[in-house]
């Protein structure tokens, strides 16, 4: 994610230092025992891209590959860990998995 400017990738440790250096430095405050984290600007893009996905089974699904490959994950499984902090999109795939039984029950 984060490169020299010979475009070798920079040291975790380095990056972190930098990150927790910034967060001090703009004045953000943890909202609860926990400081933000390194990993916090990653998986929020993951989420807000989850909750912009396209709608239909089919195009859902394409975003999800995109999203994965985009995030670097060597499977898609990686991240459908993101769908748990949207409930909106959970809700969703409970009704459409319910809608998707429901006419399965009546063939």
């Amino acid at each position: 994610m984060f490169a020299d400017t010979r475009g070798r990738p920079l040291r975790y440790f380095a990056v972190k230092e930098t990150f927790d250096r910034l967060v001090c430095k703009v004045g953000i405050r943890p909202t609860s025992a926990r400081r933000p984290r390194l990993h916090d600007p990653r998986h929020t893009f993951a989420v807000r891209a989850l909750q912009g996905s396209p709608t239909g089974r089919n195009r859902c699904g394409t975003h999800m590959v995109a999203l994965a490959t985009y995030m670097g994950h060597v499977n898609v499984y990686a991240t459908y860990w993101y769908l748990e902090a949207t409930a909106d999109l959970v809700r969703d795939i409970a009704v459409a998995g319910e809608a998707f039984m429901s006419d399965e029950r009546r063939a």
